[in-house]
């Protein structure tokens, strides 16, 4: 199995859930909010969050925001960031501080 091929665990956020309130998590999370959470799933364009405080909000970090030659945090990591977006399929897109730091 690679690492990128892990199932979906049963404590991510419901895809339902995440739909009915996204208005709430936009207006938790306004863009520059810093934020925490675990990786919950690693893929080889970035890692989807669980974010502290806000069960039912995905977070999204995209490897095109990494520096090379960083690599992905790993499943079950926890991290910290800013929201710098909010995108139009219900994720909150997500700058690593880890990623900050080494430009």
């Amino acid at each position: 199995m690679s690492e990128y091929c892990q199932p979906v665990p049963a404590d991510a956020p419901d895809p339902g859930r995440v739909v009915q309130s996204w208005a709430a998590t936009v207006a938790a999370l306004p863009i520059g909010s810093r934020v925490s959470g675990q990786v919950f799933v690693r893929a080889q364009f970035g890692v989807f969050l669980v974010i502290d405080g806000v069960p039912d909000a995905v977070g999204l970090a995209e490897i095109t925001a990494m520096p090379h030659p960083m690599e992905l945090p790993a499943a079950g990591a926890s991290v910290t960031g800013k929201v710098v977006w909010h995108a139009h399929n219900h994720q909150v897109k997500i700058k690593l501080d880890e990623w900050d730091r080494s430009e």
